[in-house]
């Protein structure tokens, strides 16, 4: 008896050997060589084309469940919030309410109707707040078979409940193995690869153990990435400035060229990623004693950008991340530096995962496990014509020219405010300049002239 059961487990032991390396053989063979070479079998295209004819599926079966369920249509997300906003100036709103008023606006003077608008604008805001919701998950307007994040998705059929079933076996007991071994290869491979390539002399240094690492990450996800009017692509001596939606927005970029990274260093594992990474490329870290000091800093990036031998710095000014939905305020730190600015619009297509990343809900792990069981990353980048400083234009006014041409691009909402107010209050210098702006108007030509010094200094603090 005692002999059956060894001679099983030897059984089992032999089995799970031979499974192993099958998978490895599978995942070296038809994954990893193909993403080093920057190559494809096909196999990921075929894999999205069948979820768009499932996801397609399984939104005309909810529709159809909800009318037979109810006579009343559901309502779908509205793109743009609940509130249909005009987008006029003050001058023009206070002006229709001012409507019915024999003076004009023009002649300054102060009216009680002008306190609705401060009303309604306050209730907008309370009601359907444009700032905050871009840093929540962005609403669907069909359920993707990941998560509920619609109150209308609810049980529909057998058929549907049992595809969403096959879902998470297929996730979490395919996809998700296959996608962590191919990261912890591609993370070992790029600490190895970057640490050897140091010994290399800088002139006879490639790129390609940075290509290499980035793409084999990329496939771990499952990305399907679309590159657009790759003519545009960032040059060396330049700075690349992108809209931010997710950590793994470099993987995305650093997918199809090199880049110099920056940010404040780390310890731990990803301090030995980083350590590793400055060997073999000019990357610019910086302590956190130096990130306040906005001198060095600059003096840092000028120097890294005055040599045209380096690659070129990715930066992404938004200094948080937004929802897939918008563009918000470019920090004009990024545009005082000089030199050619080449920016990127970037779109994740959030029918087969969140890629968005909300720091305030979830930690690193915990996003990259969502990350690792979606259904994939399909994402568009589009390289735009490089932009250089206007004569006459200070950095602020650079940086939104920027921001309107990437939002533009990618089909993202230009929003004016600041992604800081993630963690922050809203600053004193915004209501100060909304005080400034009515004062203006109250006071009539004359102080609207002498007001306008002040707010445009105000704008560009």
């Amino acid at each position: 008896m005692t002999d059956l059961c060894e001679g099983g487990m030897d059984d089992l032991w032999s089995i799970a050997v031979v499974l192993l390396q099958v998978w490895f053989s599978v995942m070296i063979g038809f994954i990893m060589i193909p993403a080093m070479f920057g190559l494809s079998l096909g196999v990921t295209s075929v894999y999205i084309q069948i979820l768009v004819k499932i996801l397609e599926w399984a939104t005309l079966r909810i529709e159809r469940g909800h009318r037979e369920r109810s006579t009343l249509p559901v309502p779908a997300p509205l793109p743009f919030g609940l509130i249909q906003r005009e987008g006029g100036s003050m001058e023009q709103e206070m002006g229709e309410l001012r409507r019915y008023r024999t003076q004009s606006i023009s002649r300054g003077e102060f009216a009680l109707s002008d306190s609705f608008y401060f009303y309604i604008k306050g209730l907008e805001s309370i009601v359907d707040d444009q700032v905050t919701q871009r840093f929540s998950s962005e609403e669907l307007v069909s359920w993707n078979l990941l998560t509920r994040t619609n109150h209308n998705f609810h049980y529909i059929s057998l058929r549907l409940t049992v595809i969403w079933g096959l879902g998470v076996i297929i996730r979490y007991c395919v996809l998700f193995p296959l996608r962590i071994t191919l990261a912890i290869i591609g993370l070992t491979w790029l600490v190895i690869g970057t640490t050897l390539s140091g010994y290399i002399p800088r002139e006879n240094r490639i790129s390609f153990v940075h290509l290499m690492c980035y793409r084999i990450c990329a496939r771990g996800l499952s990305a399907t990435i679309q590159y657009h009017n790759k003519e545009n692509k960032p040059q060396k001596g330049g700075i690349c400035v992108a809209n931010h939606t997710s950590p793994i927005d470099i993987v995305i970029l650093a997918n199809d060229g090199c880049y110099a990274m920056v940010g404040q260093s780390h310890g731990g594992l990803m301090g030995v990623i980083q350590r590793s990474m400055v060997r073999s490329c000019p990357h610019v870290w910086f302590e956190r004693s130096e990130m306040r000091d906005r001198n060095a800093v600059t003096s840092r990036l000028r120097a890294h950008v005055a040599a045209k031998t380096n690659l070129p710095i990715l930066i992404f000014p938004e200094g948080t991340c937004i929802n897939n939905t918008s563009v918000m305020m470019f920090k004009k730190g990024s545009f005082e530096i000089g030199g050619t600015i080449y920016p990127v619009a970037i779109k994740y297509d959030p029918r087969f995962g969140d890629a968005f990343w909300n720091s305030a809900k979830y930690n690193m792990v915990n996003y990259l496990l969502r990350m690792m069981t979606s259904w994939a990353i399909v994402v568009n980048v589009w390289y735009l014509p490089p932009m250089t400083r206007r004569e006459g234009e200070d950095a602020a006014q650079f940086a939104n020219r920027v921001k309107s041409a990437i939002a533009h691009q990618g089909g993202l909402l230009d929003m004016a405010w600041d992604g800081s107010l993630k963690r922050a209050k809203v600053k004193e210098e915004f209501k100060e300049q909304q005080q400034k702006m009515y004062s203006s108007m109250v006071m009539g030509k004359k102080g609207r002239n002498s007001q306008e010094p002040h707010t445009e200094s105000t704008r560009r603090q």
